[in-house]
This record gives C-alpha cells, sequence and structure tokens, in this order.
C-alpha cells in the first residue's frame, strides 16, 4: 500500500452516501489480490517455481493458525497459475522470465466438502477437466479409474492443492496420503493445515514446510480498510475503527471481518452510512473469541445447518440442556426433523466444535445439565446462509 492511500484512509469521508456491501467484509469470501501478504506469497511461488519452467514441484505442507489467511493466499494464487496453465503447448511469459514450456494445471480442493473418497476425486476430476464430473450416479472405483486415466494423459502434469487438512468433519492427513498414493506420478500436492509440522504424519512425504504466520496488527488493519474501499460506496469503516477491530482480533483476519460484518450489518440496519464506535463495540461482544469458522459451518449439510439456525435464534432459557433445546429446536417449522435426530444432530455439532456443552453447577444428585452454546458469529451465519 503506499503513502497516499495509508493518508487518504485516515482521512474523513465526503458526505455521501452508498449502500453497504456486507459481503465486502465476509470472512467465507476471498479476494484475487490478498493483502499484505507479500514475503509468504514469495515463499510459496519459491517452491512453485519449477512449474514455471514446465516441471512438477515436491510435494509440500502449507501450515499456520487459525485466521492466517492461508486459504485466502493459496487460493488466490492457484488462481492466478491456472489461468497460466495449459495442454496446448502454451507459453509463459514475464518481464523477467519467459519460458516456452507449457506450465501444470493447478486444482484446489477442500477437505471440508471433499471429505470422502468419492468426494476427493470428484473435486479433483472438477478441476482439471471442463466436462462436467458427476457428483452421484457412479461407483467409487469406476470415479477413481477416470481420474487416473485423466491425470496419466496429463503431459505436464497437475499440482492440487488441499485446504483444510486435518480439521474435524475433514479429510485426515493419513487418509490424504493413501489417496494420492492412488494417483499417478503426474501428480504433485500441496496440503493446507492448522497442526505444525511435528504433529502431521503427511511431512514423511513432502519436501518443504511452509508457515504462514498470523497477521501483524496494522496488515490487519490493511485488510479491513481494503475490504472496506474496494466493497462499499463510501468509507464505511473508519481507520480508527479498524484499529481497534484489528487490536481486539490479535491476528486474526477471520474474527476480524467477521466483527467488521456485524458492525456494518448494524449500521445498515439503521440506514446510516458508515459504522460508529457503538456498533464495534457491539460487534466485538458478537463474535466469540474461540469462534469456528464460518467456512467449516457452512460446509455442513444443509439439514444441519438449518438445526444451527434454529438453535442460534433461540433464547438462552430455552438452550439450558441438550433436552430442552432439542424440544425448542424440533418446535420450529422450518427444520422438520425428528427429535431423535435433532439430538444426535447436536450432540455431532459439539463433537466438532461447532456447538459447545457448557455444564452448569446444580445443588442436586445426579448429572448436571449441559446449556448449548453456540461457537460462531450467528449474525454474520444468518446473513451468509439468508444469501445461499
Amino acid at each position: 500500500m503506499d503513502i497516499e492511500t495509508r493518508v487518504r484512509r485516515r482521512r474523513t469521508g465526503g458526505d455521501e452516501r452508498g449502500l453497504i456491501d456486507l459481503e465486502a467484509f465476509s470472512p467465507v469470501a476471498h479476494v484475487p489480490e490478498p493483502s499484505s501478504r507479500g514475503p509468504t506469497l514469495e515463499r510459496l511461488l519459491d517452491h512453485l517455481d519449477p512449474a514455471l519452467d514446465g516441471r512438477l514441484p515436491p510435494n509440500a505442507y502449507v501450515h499456520g493458525p487459525f485466521g492466517a489467511g492461508k486459504t485466502a493466499v493459496v487460493q488466490a494464487l492457484f488462481d492466478h497459475l491456472g489461468s497460466l496453465s495449459t495442454e496446448q503447448g502454451g507459453a509463459f511469459h514475464t518481464t523477467t522470465r519467459a519460458s516456452t514450456a507449457p506450465v501444470p494445471s493447478f486444482v484446489t480442493v477442500d477437505a471440508r466438502t471433499a471429505d470422502s473418497e468419492f468426494g476427493f476425486y470428484q473435486a479433483v476430476l472438477d478441476g482439471f477437466v471442463s466436462d462436467a464430473v458427476p457428483e452421484h450416479g457412479v461407483g467409487t472405483s469406476e470415479l477413481r479409474e477416470r481420474v487416473h486415466d485423466q491425470l496419466s494423459a496429463a503431459t505436464v502434469g497437475v499440482v492440487v492443492a488441499v485446504d483444510h487438512v486435518g480439521e474435524p468433519g475433514s479429510l485426515s492427513a493419513d487418509r490424504l496420503v493413501e489417496l494420492f498414493a492412488s494417483l499417478p506420478s503426474t501428480v504433485a500436492w500441496l496440503a493446507v493445515g492448522r497442526d505444525p509440522p511435528a504433529e502431521v504424519s503427511l511431512t514423511e512425504y513432502t519436501a518443504r514446510s511452509i508457515r504462514i504466520d498470523r497477521y501483524g496488527r496494522q496488515a490487519l488493519v490493511d485488510v479491513l480498510t481494503t475490504r472496506a474501499d474496494d466493497g462499499t460506496a463510501r468509507r464505511v469503516l473508519a481507520y480508527d475503527h479498524a484499529r481497534r477491530i484489528a487490536e481486539w482480533a490479535d491476528g486474526n483476519a477471520h474474527h476480524a471481518l467477521s466483527a467488521a460484518f456485524v458492525a456494518a450489518d448494524r449500521a445498515r440496519a439503521d440506514d446510516r452510512p458508515a459504522v460508529s464506535e457503538a456498533d464495534v463495540t457491539a460487534a466485538i461482544r458478537a463474535v466469540p473469541r474461540q469462534s469456528v469458522s464460518l467456512g467449516r459451518v457452512l460446509a455442513l449439510p444443509e439439514n444441519k445447518r438449518r438445526v444451527l439456525a434454529s438453535v442460534a435464534a433461540l433464547d438462552p432459557e430455552e438452550r439450558t440442556s441438550v433436552s430442552a433445546t432439542t424440544e425448542a429446536v424440533v418446535a420450529d417449522p422450518t427444520v422438520e426433523l425428528s427429535a431423535s435426530t435433532v439430538r444426535r444432530f447436536l450432540y455431532e455439532l459439539a463433537e466438532v466444535g461447532v456447538l459447545e456443552r457448557v455444564q452448569m453447577e446444580t445443588t442436586g444428585k445426579g448429572r448436571p445439565p449441559s446449556r448449548v452454546e453456540v461457537r460462531f458469529p450467528v449474525t454474520v451465519f444468518r446473513r451468509l446462509t439468508d444469501r445461499q
């Protein structure tokens, strides 16, 4: 970011009013050019450099804490490199490099949704071929053969990035290694996860581990102000408000964007053109410090998302136990699930951290009930769900 831009963002905006675009602050939306991630992009490009000469890079593991922007950087880079891909003999040129060799294809897979063998093969094939890939109606073994045949015919090769490896409900690291072992040698892979290399078995099969650190405070301010400038008709988020959110978020871009989203939503609901100090205060309170990724929540099956929406709408006194929560959710006409199914979902969602069962204090005998708490920003979840 240049000095002129930094000064402009600190100045008071004009008097014109504009519609607030909540999508600009969506924590699950990623921009083509991630802010303040130049050194990280360079490290990734150092690793992927062989591909620019038409060769497959070795396997690698990209890791870092929740909210460090791993998905944003890897997705943006693979989208750009994918535009250079060709199997028809195209060339890659920059001002410092010219190569007549075609580059490999670049494919991204989300382990949250491609969480089975069939889903993995389907996602890899869908990212590689232009034809429609069947989501059902074929067996896993048949789909595996299709993937093998297609990738074996790739003269340059394919680089596959698999995001969110090892999260609850996603593909495990061990399973991912097994799946890649079933693919031909024309495939290289880049696994992306949160666990440090020492705790991930797949690093035995990688040549390099690349760490992405959490955002610095100023870098996170830049992320927020860039999103605000790009997605609104005028500056909706003042620099001081962005700085306050960044300080609270402590390097977690997911939490910072969620808080900015909630603050902007409050301003829009009141037909105000900009976020106020009160909006920021309320927004920070509305984002659980231990929030899980909303991307993980939105990747859940539709029936579980309906249950979550119903739970999120309940008053605290309706969530004093799993039984009370189940009863209240079943009474919701939008859910249309049995009590046994709702109860099972509540326990499953608590196991993966999307909900939390907080044991309540009691003076009586027997096992105390568990209050059900939501572990994601409800306002953001509701707005994003409404848009799906």
